[in-house]
This record gives structure tokens, sequence and C-alpha cells, in this order.
């Protein structure tokens, strides 16, 4: 699935949603290991953007989105609508990253 076929909105500009499959998720488990935490340290001592937590995130989200569309696709979504991601720490230095949307399947308007 593309990812422009995915959307925070409950719409999908271009497109009529025929059919719902229901709601679909991709949630991954990180955690911080001792050498970035230390690099990261030193970095709050500097100020500015934490380049390796940074990184760290965008990794995750990025895993957790990709599961979601793989979700959807075995679904036999073409879109995800009213995609969100949400983030708990399970225990310190450890956390979960859920990435979560509507299956759908859509086709182009008229």
């Amino acid at each position: 699935m593309q990812h422009s076929m995915t959307t925070t909105a409950f719409t999908l500009d271009g497109y009529r949603v025929t059919k719902n499959l229901g709601i679909v998720r991709g949630i991954t488990v990180r955690s911080r290991n001792v050498f970035g935490t230390i690099g990261a340290s030193f970095q709050t001592l500097i100020g500015g953007n934490i380049t390796l937590f940074s990184q760290l995130c965008e990794k995750t989200r990025s895993e957790a989105f990709d599961m979601m569309l793989l979700h959807a696709g075995e679904l036999g979504a073409n879109a995800v609508i009213g995609v969100r991601y949400d983030a708990t720490e399970i225990m310190q230095g450890v956390s979960e990253v859920l990435c979560y949307g509507t299956a759908v399947v859509v086709e182009q308007s008229r």
C-alpha cells in the first residue's frame, strides 16, 4: 500500500470509501541501548535537538506504521484513514509505540 493512501483525516480526497474493514494496528516495543543513552546525555549538555533519540523515535514510528500497513493489506484494504500514534512507557527505558487507523477499500470519485 502506498503511503499516499493513508491519512489522519476520515476521508481521502478524490476517493470514496466503499468498504470499512475495521481497525488495524502496528505495535513495536523498543528499548534504549546504553551507548545511545550516554551519547544522548552528552547532547543534552549542549542543548538543542537530541539527534540520537530523534533517530530512534523516527525509526520506531516508521516500523509501527509499516506494520499497520501490512496488517491493512492482509485484510484487503487499499487505504487507511484516521491514522494515529500512541506511545506508552512500559518500564524505564522501554516504550511501546502503536500506530492505528481504519482499514478501508476506496475507489476514485467521479
